[in-house]
């Protein structure tokens, strides 16, 4: 794999995640460090005029007013010390690495100041494999400052880091690495924790992972459709010629494409339920809550997102509010809205094709019939899991309160939006998962069925994974298998592009 090379604009959500997953290489393209010279620059300039600069010569917050005294580089140790107030359970090693790309990529752009130095120790922590321990709970979402601490005093040898699967000191990290704890000069320590790293490396990695379930949902809703003996008129695209809702007929096309064959089997009904009948506009939503969110997260990812804002070319340093991520939180609102309609439909799919008997199935899909239980104990696991995905739906981004004295009264609770609605694409995989299992079930129940050429390999992968109902099993175990497959990157069908 090719290293990802850093010149202040490009990088997208899939560069992220195959960095914090892959282990990929970050190099620093020629023209990075010369960038982050001029603005260093810049702002030594403008403190040595004598011009208020938040957080080099002015304290933070509700300090604002206050001039720092005395040596400027030890007030940046002071500020991250003063600042580690970041608790609960680690992030995991992936968000970690996420966050550390995502910083490098916005740093990259040169509008921090940040000293040449720091910014190439922190590219050589990362690609060394060396992540500070970062709790979890602490951002409001107005950069994520309190949990970008630890990232901050990891390259100063303080704190605790995860190196080669062990916990350790980060000196000694840094040191079993054969790298070093570097001097912080004026702005340095600000410049690598007011941002929003947690925030676009962990929405790179969901937007990653709900690009791959979508194709999945797909997959199970083909396979749905086959063994269901849907309709297929639903998919003609000039229906969704006539109302270009967003992604719909992108999502018809992707259903189409996998049911594609010579000779289609008739319906068994003129209209199907609604989970069926619309998954059309129900993907295409998730089409474009999926794209609306990657589009807010590689806006950030190539950002200059700081504050204070050094602009080189300009020869100013001026105050921003460009860490605040109203538009990232709102997209992942939306996203979770989305994913959550689209589980619902999911689960309504498992629950007609697992209930009484329709369209010539038999009740609950048991080939015995009689007192069997079939696949219908299966609809109370799914009802629970949906009701935890809707619960996560509800939005978060308004619950917030002042603080600083009032100077922080806004807040975006970014991470917290993010992290729920990673929270439900892992939910979501699960339906998607008895859906498939229940799909394949109606195909093997339907005699003389002939699948198209791709619902027959999806059908071919659920069944190397979970064998067919012959009479009444424990179903729970292998629904986790087939979910270990999807979530777990086995499952041999490529992830929807957008």
């Amino acid at each position: 794999m090719s290293a990802l090379v850093l010149t202040g604009t490009g990088v997208s959500t899939s560069d992220v995640a195959a960095v914090a997953r892959e282990a990929r290489k970050v190099e620093i393209g020629p023209d990075v460090v010369g960038r982050l010279e001029k603005a260093r620059k810049v702002l030594d300039q403008a403190a040595a005029s004598g011009q208020q600069i938040y957080g080099l010569n002015t304290g933070l917050g509700a300090n604002l007013g206050t001039t720092v005294q005395g040596d400027a580089s030890a007030f940046q140790r002071q500020l991250l010390e003063g600042r580690s107030a970041a608790v609960g359970e680690a992030l995991p090693v992936e968000a970690v690495r996420a966050t550390m790309v995502a910083r490098v990529a916005m740093l990259s752009t040169g509008g921090s100041g940040l000293s040449p130095a720091v910014f190439v120790a922190l590219v050589d922590a990362l690609n060394a494999g060396v992540h500070p321990v970062m709790p979890s709970l602490g951002s409001i979402g107005a950069g994520d400052l309190v949990l970008m601490t630890a990232l901050a005093r990891l390259l100063i040898g303080e704190g605790e880091a995860d190196y080669q699967g062990r916990r350790m000191p980060a000196a000694k990290a840094l040191m079993m690495a054969r790298l070093g704890p570097i001097s912080l000069a004026p702005k340095d320590g600000l410049s690598l924790i007011n941002a929003s790293a947690v925030s676009a490396g962990s929405g790179a990695l969901a937007v990653t992972d709900a690009l791959s379930a979508l194709a999945q949902q797909q997959h199970a809703g083909a396979l749905t459709m086959e063994g269901f003996g849907a309709n297929r008129t639903i998919l003609d695209p000039r229906l969704h010629m006539a109302r270009p809702a967003a992604g719909q007929a992108e999502a018809a096309k992707a259903l189409h494409d996998l049911l594609a064959r010579e000779d289609a089997p008739a319906p068994t009904t003129i209209q199907d339920p609604l989970s069926i009948r619309c998954m059309p506009s129900i993907h295409g939503a998730l089409i474009e809550g999926i794209g609306q969110a990657k589009r807010a997260v590689e806006i950030e990812l190539n950002a200059a997102a700081d504050n204070p804002l050094v602009l080189g070319d300009d020869e100013l340093v001026l105050s921003t509010g460009n860490f605040h991520t109203a538009a990232l939180s709102l997209a992942f609102e939306t996203l979770g809205l989305a994913i959550a309609q689209g589980a619902a439909a999911c689960a309504a799919r498992f629950i007609q094709l697992t209930g009484p008997g329709r369209n010539r199935l038999p009740k609950y899909l048991s080939p015995v019939g009689g007192a069997s239980a079939g696949f219908v104990p299966l609809q109370k696991t799914v009802t629970s899991i949906l009701a935890s995905i809707r619960h996560k739906a509800n939005p978060v981004m308004l619950d917030f309160l002042p603080v600083s004295e009032g100077v922080e009264d806004h807040a975006t609770q970014t991470p917290l939006a993010v992290s729920k609605c990673a929270a439900m694409i892992a939910l979501w995989r699960r339906l998607i998962a008895f859906e498939l299992m229940a799909a394949a079930q109606a195909v093997d129940l339907r005699e003389g069925l002939v699948l198209a050429p791709r619902t027959d390999a999806i059908h071919a992968a659920v069944r190397s994974l979970v064998p067919a109902l012959r009479e009444d099993r424990p179903l729970g175990v292998e629904a986790e298998a087939l979910h270990a497959a999807l979530a777990g990157g086995n499952w041999p069908l490529k992830r929807v592009a957008i």
